[in-house]
């Protein structure tokens, strides 16, 4: 089993133990579930918010019948630690054309992430698909700077995240970006296929935009994220850009798109975010700079 997904595995808890059947009716769907949250995927020693966010979506999958194009939204309400988990999962309502759901991630009986989930019927009809925007100009894979291994960020012992040269800068103790982007490449370090659990993962996996044009911000905690996953790439390897416009009473936001080889939109996330120059206690996710 790759190491991601036995970082997002769930054991179910029935509410009949004799005779659980998933298949008869949503009734009999499991609602709650064990988990452990690893230290496989951490951001100065506190799990990222996309692998929680991965392990959630993985509950509500078990729970929901439709599975297409899935949109997530979470509320990240008090910082995450490696250790067991309790994920309880709730549905809104089922329509004809989605599955509307609400998943709460718990530890030592505290409320740590609420998250609502949105998923689709399968992809029948596209004829209404129009791309208004070109995926963005990325040197090679090959050309591109790799975030290195460091104590602390086992994220990127686990995940081959390249940056642009354009974007790199603050990293090398070159000179700063004008503009609040970063862009690049990203997959796994073991290779992987590429599905919905882990393209939450990788909307996460970077650096924060601000870093290009203002360096090493020690404290940018994530308060609010959103994926809207559009397709599913065919490679292992995708390519991202991230956008921060507008940094204003301590607070910003982060746009991303995630694009597959081929220039096919994978992908779309918007995150909001507090943003200081320094250190204070944390709470909530913490995406905190290398």
């Amino acid at each position: 089993m790759h190491p991601f997904d036995q970082d997002i595995s769930l054991t179910p808890i029935f509410s009949n133990l004799d005779s659980p059947n998933p298949a008869s009716s949503d009734s009999e769907l499991p609602s709650q579930f064990k988990s452990v949250v690893s230290d496989n995927w951490s951001v100065n020693g506190i799990p990222d918010g996309g692998y929680l966010m991965a392990m959630i979506t993985r509950a509500m999958w078990h729970r929901c019948r439709k599975k297409s194009t899935p949109i997530l939204t979470a509320n990240f309400i008090s910082r995450s630690a490696p250790g067991n988990a309790t994920i309880q999962v709730e549905p809104i309502i089922q329509s004809a054309g989605f599955d509307r759901l609400e998943g709460r991630l718990s530890q030592g009986g505290q409320e740590k992430v609420r998250m609502f989930g949105t998923f689709a019927g399968e992809k029948t009809d596209c004829t209404a698909d129009r791309i208004e925007k070109s995926p963005p100009a990325m040197a090679p894979f090959e050309e591109c700077i790799r975030i290195p291994k460091m104590p602390n960020y086992s994220i990127f012992h686990n995940m081959d995240t390249r940056l642009d040269p354009t974007c790199a800068g603050w990293m090398l103790g070159q000179n700063l970006s004008k503009t609040s982007e970063i862009k690049g490449w990203i997959q796994f370090e073991a290779a992987r296929p590429l599905d919905v659990f882990s393209i939450v993962l990788m909307a996460d996996a970077f650096p924060p935009a601000v870093l290009p044009s203002h360096g090493m911000v020690a404290w940018v905690p994530t308060l609010e994220f959103s994926v809207n996953i559009r397709n599913i790439p065919d490679t292992s390897r995708i390519k991202c850009i991230f956008r921060t416009h507008f940094i204003s009473c301590g607070l910003l936001e982060e746009d991303g798109e995630l694009w597959d080889e081929s220039g096919r939109i994978i992908a779309v996330s918007r995150q909001f975010a507090r943003f200081r120059k320094n250190a204070p206690e944390i709470s909530g996710d913490t995406k905190t700079t290398p």
